[in-house]
């Protein structure tokens, strides 16, 4: 008993360690981001709303967040689109070298960012394409794919073949009853997909950074402005928004797929009805 009361102590300090470690810059950014000064330290010389009313004065901000916020929409549903075909083929059929594909899909999550960055880069340049938001689109769709994939995949796992079999052989053909009993089951997942991907999108910088021509997104904006002591406190408003903005949609799609989850336990547990 003793042994394991140190136990348990020893990992509650290091979980607060690591806590604290993680997320105390995090809670220094809307700290600051309040700050009366231009100045990044403490103490504050006063509280103030104005850093974040500039934020929504400043057009070529507002230019770059429609931009990021474009990408973001695009790239989601591209990624979910495909990650469907992706996840369900890899759950419900067997073919040829399914596992060295279904492992290529996945690499994008493990290599980095850089190198997908440095190597779209090259490739788009010899085939002769200009750099855009188009460009972006397609960097942040092959990011994505692998954490759509691995989402969507779980939701098709937790489903109850019998479903479909059941719509079959009351007369439903393989489409109608994908579209009217697989993918409403499946929602949740799709929903939480769609959230995460949009999510990566809206805060990735190093393949926005490297596939922007003249049309930069907010985290490409934002580090232009980095160069510029005076716009920092902007930069912090910004940031806090993003923070905000990025943990709400974060829980949304946690909330979506623990529904999923509970769903297809109880489909599994109830049988077909």
């Amino acid at each position: 008993m003793m042994g394991q009361s140190k136990s348990t102590r020893f990992l509650a300090i290091y979980i607060g360690v690591f806590l604290v470690f993680l997320y105390a810059p995090a809670l220094l950014l809307p700290i600051f981001s309040f700050n009366e000064s231009t100045i990044v330290a403490f103490p504050l010389s006063g509280i103030t709303f104005e850093w974040f009313l500039e934020v929504f004065r400043t057009e070529p901000l507002l230019t770059a967040a429609l931009n990021s916020i474009l990408v973001a929409i695009i790239s989601s549903v591209f990624a979910t689109l495909f990650g469907i075909f992706a996840a369900r083929a890899s759950t419900r059929y067997h073919f040829p070298w399914k596992r060295g594909i279904m492992g290529l899909i996945m690499v994008p999550m493990v290599l980095p960012e850089i190198i997908i960055g440095v190597a779209l880069l090259v490739v788009i340049l010899q085939l002769g394409f200009n750099l855009s938001l188009t460009t972006i689109i397609l960097g942040h769709i092959l990011l994505c794919l692998p954490f759509c994939t691995a989402i969507l995949s779980a939701g098709f796992q937790g489903l109850d073949k019998s479903f479909e079999e059941a719509s079959q052989d009351l007369g439903r053909g393989k489409l109608e009853t994908f579209w009217y009993i697989t993918l409403p089951l499946v929602m949740p997942a799709i929903i939480s997909s769609l959230l995460i991907s949009f999510t990566i999108s809206l805060d990735e910088f190093i393949i926005a950074f490297f596939l922007s021509g003249t049309e930069a997104t907010l985290p490409v904006y934002i580090w232009g402005q980095l160069r510029f002591p005076t716009r920092i406190p902007i930069i912090l408003a910004l940031g806090t928004v993003l923070l905000m903005v990025s943990i709400s949609l974060l829980m949304v799609a946690e909330y979506f797929r623990r529904i999923g989850a509970r769903k297809a336990g109880t489909e599994i547990k109830g049988g077909l009805f």
